[in-house]
């Protein structure tokens, strides 16, 4: 999931931090970045089972920049209809945010040939509708398939599903999943960290290919923000942005029991979030807890306190 590109300013280049140079009255000033990327909503990572009308509301309603929807609910809309979609977003204040991979490319050759065979109708109809951002999330262990075997497996399934993804103007973000209770597992370990996930965008060798980025997995990896620092914003498809329960150990946090943002402090999300200003990310970030409390409320307490929780994390940065 990745594409390189060079930051380049104009004017001059300032090392260290989220400033641009500029030249005010013959004389240097500096003013500060500001974010791009947007706040935005996914339903189903919040326990919520709004169809895309009432995610749209729900966006609405609690001040979200971005929405979402699947390339299964999309391919059920007539042409027309689609192609209406960026109008109608733009006209609600909102844009889109990123879409699922729906390929099933984990598990046996029938199974993703099967979805691969439909995959180029699917990716018209995000294509249509102006979707330009799709990810998914890599399984960082196998119970038969030693790390290479698993390697070359991923990197040859998910070459195809990017070929036809580019053939349709969109990007393709992976996700690696951080913590040491879930990589170790199983018999065999596989990709759970940035690097390793650089070396599987290389592997893969096509320019649409990047990142979908998680403060719970950057945090559970022992990530810095000189690793942050690394990417740009061309690498970065997606992002999340989650807080881990306190009082227990990096090594010992449990992948399905996580926090909204700013809910404990225990992951820095201010340096994450200024070191994502500083590269220019200009993608969608979402909250993904997997937080039992928050799917046991009704939606719209649900979205409610995701957006209070997203805008208390936003506000670091603003």
């Amino acid at each position: 999931m990745l594409s390189r590109r060079q930051f380049m300013q104009s004017s001059a280049v300032v090392t260290g931090g989220a400033m641009i140079s500029t030249v005010v009255s013959g004389s240097m000033t500096a003013e500060p970045r500001k974010r791009l990327f947007t706040m935005d909503l996914r339903c189903g990572s919040i326990g919520v089972g709004a169809d895309f009308p009432a995610a749209v509301a729900l966006a609405q309603k609690y001040g979200f920049e971005s929405v979402n929807i699947e390339p299964g609910e999309l391919s059920k809309l007539s042409e027309s209809k689609r192609r209406e979609m960026p109008a109608m977003l733009k006209e609600k204040g909102l844009v889109w945010g990123a879409a699922g991979l729906p390929v099933e490319f984990r598990k046996d050759e029938e199974s993703f040939q099967r979805d691969l065979k439909q995959l180029p109708d699917l990716a018209k109809a995000m294509q249509d509708a102006g979707i330009t951002r799709v990810g998914t999330w890599l399984m960082p262990v196998h119970a038969q398939l030693t790390y290479m075997a698993n390697f070359r497996q991923h990197a040859r399934r998910l070459r195809e599903c990017c070929r036809i993804l580019g053939d349709h103007g969109q990007r393709f973000g992976m996700e690696y999943v951080g913590p040491k209770t879930l990589w170790a597992s199983s018999r065999h370990s596989f990709v759970h960290t940035m690097s390793e996930t650089k070396d599987l965008i290389a592997e893969i060798g096509l320019k649409n290919v990047g990142f979908v980025l998680d403060s719970w997995h950057w945090y559970t990896a022992h990530e810095t923000i000189e690793d942050l620092r690394t990417l740009t914003n061309d690498d970065i498809i997606a992002c999340d942005l989650n807080d881990a329960p306190a009082g227990i150990e990096v090594d010992q946090q449990i992948d399905s029991k996580r926090e909204l943002p700013c809910a404990t402090g225990v992951i820095d999300l201010a340096a994450f979030l200024k070191t994502l200003v500083e590269i220019g990310y200009d993608g969608p970030i979402r909250a993904e807890p997997f937080n039992a409390p928050l799917n046991a409320l009704d939606d719209d307490a649900a979205v409610a306190a995701t957006s209070a929780a997203m805008k208390k994390a936003f506000a670091l940065v603003e």
